[in-house]
């Protein structure tokens, strides 16, 4: 699994635009996306959860991600994408003294 985080910029968005955006809003990474954005809805961060397969790398998943992005349908302007493939993640777990 990927997480994917985009930051960017509306690009002339529409008011029925901007509501659209805010009932999209979220924290949480999910497959759809969810955006994070400014009182004045004019800046983004767009956060999107994509699964990964066996080949995959990040271009795939910034691919993807871009996707599930232009799927909302809003015109903008990425200004910088990060992704971190979840696979790689170690968990340390503490070990409590009894």
């Amino acid at each position: 699994m990927f997480r994917v985080t985009i930051r960017g910029k509306f690009d002339g968005i529409s008011e029925a635009g901007r509501e659209q955006v805010r009932a999209a809003a979220g924290a949480a990474f999910t497959e759809a996306g969810a955006f994070t954005h400014d009182a004045s809805v004019s800046v983004f961060t767009f956060r999107c959860q994509v699964p990964a397969g066996d080949d995959d790398d990040e271009k795939v998943a910034t691919r993807r991600a871009l996707a599930a992005l232009e799927a909302h349908g809003h015109p903008h302007q990425v200004l910088r994408v990060a992704v971190t493939d979840m696979r790689q993640i170690k968990i340390r777990r503490k070990t409590g003294k009894s």
